[in-house]
């Protein structure tokens, strides 16, 4: 086998398991995620702040594991932690259904924790590949599946809340969890270099890691208060139906599914322009919210604000692909996923509160300023990067 056939053939096996992976991670994920505080609200009747307390408490497991425990371990551990987390979530997914309003907190607490060890390793295996294009096209490919999943995952919710009560649909979707169990024997891990003394530092140091970080925040913080309190939104000003809000969430997917889907046709070889595009769509849709009239107009201002939803994060993860080695990857993955982490776990404590004193419409309205001074650090560090790739062009010549 030649080496152009052997990388064909290594894209491929790598295709097939992540698109798989995932699949059945992201759409359980985000069914637990979109469902708790419904659940939380209506099923156990919980106030603003336990709700946001709930959602926080999957964000903080999550983050534990990502930020305190995967990104200091070397591939043959982080391998066999990554197979018996997914052992884990299949374990603790099915009970769910079996929750009461004590119970309920542990539950959370170890799917998020679970979860903090599947998506790192997986954003890190999809970008193994030598070759930049063939990379970028395979992370662009993971991103669009967690928009397929985001799609067809609240669709299924749709039709099953029909059919079913919130509780009950968990044990369908369980069959996700353990399709996560199977693959994960499949997943390949790369070996790091010999341990640095201070990888994190470098990381940190690192301009396109921070450009990363700036930009998925300018997107996560207005997504973390959407997942927790647009759905409430929706039900309180316009009383709508559970299967309304979920059926909302999957066209809102649907079109960040159509950003990702063009920025694998063609990946993009100016990032900067892209981002800056973003945050100004999401200032958009979050005023559009907050004027919307009727569940027609909100519903269009969701579709709306699926666009930067499809765009931030796969920008994202191609700065951290550009910007770092194989030997620093891992722990680049595992520092960002873990902020993201721990912004959802802390708009909902930060959110919950607000809302409780100023109701959900403004707290929509404070979200502007926020991501507006995100814009600013994020442009910062792209000046950082174009001087960088100047002076290096100077010196060369």
């Amino acid at each position: 086998m030649d080496i152009e056939q052997e990388l064909r053939a290594s894209f491929l096996y790598l295709l097939v398991v992540i698109v798989s992976i995932t699949f059945s991670v992201r759409a359980s994920n985000n069914m637990y995620m979109t469902e708790i505080p419904l659940i939380a609200k209506y099923v156990f009747g919980f106030k603003e702040f336990l709700v946001g307390s709930i959602s926080a408490l999957a964000a903080t497991g999550t983050f534990i594991m990502s930020a305190l425990i995967n990104s200091r371990l070397r591939a043959g551990r982080r391998r066999f932690v990554f197979i018996a987390s997914s052992l884990v979530y299949a374990l603790v997914f099915p009970m769910f259904y079996l929750t009461n309003a004590e119970t309920i907190w542990p539950v959370v607490f170890v799917a998020g924790f679970s979860l903090g060890a599947l998506m790192p390793n997986i954003i890190t295996s999809a970008g193994l590949l030598p070759d930049r294009k063939q990379r970028e096209r395979l992370l662009s490919l993971y991103t669009l599946t967690l928009s397929v999943s985001l799609v067809a995952g609240p669709a299924l919710e749709t039709y099953l809340l029909d059919l079913m009560p919130l509780l009950k649909t968990f044990l369908v979707f369980s069959v996700f969890p353990i399709a996560v169990f199977v693959l994960s024997f499949f997943l390949r891990f790369p070996e790091e270099k010999e341990k640095s003394n201070a990888p994190v530092s470098e990381v940190l140091r690192n301009h396109g890691f921070r450009a990363a970080v700036y930009n998925i925040m300018t997107y996560n913080i207005p997504f973390a208060f959407m997942l927790t309190f647009g759905g409430i939104y929706a039900v309180s000003k316009f009383g709508v139906h559970y299967a309304t809000v979920t059926l909302m969430f999957s066209t809102f997917f649907f079109t960040s599914f159509l950003s990702r889907l063009l920025l694998s046709i063609r990946p993009p070889d100016d990032i900067w322009r892209l981002m800056i595009l973003s945050v100004v769509i999401t200032s958009v849709g979050l005023i559009g919210i907050i004027e919307s009239p009727n569940i027609l107009v909100l519903e269009m201002f969701f579709l709306l604000l699926g666009f930067p939803h499809g765009f931030t994060y796969p920008l994202s993860v191609i700065s951290i692909s550009r910007s770092s080695d194989i030997s620093t990857r891992n722990a680049a993955n595992s520092i960002f996923f873990s902020v993201m982490m721990a912004v959802g776990a802390l708009m909902p404590l930060v959110s919950g509160v607000i809302v409780s004193y100023i109701g959900l419409r403004y707290s929509f309205a404070a979200l502007i300023p926020v991501i507006l001074l995100l814009l600013l650090f994020l442009y910062r560090e792209m000046r950082s990067i174009n001087l960088t790739k100047e002076s290096t062009k100077t010196i060369a010549s």
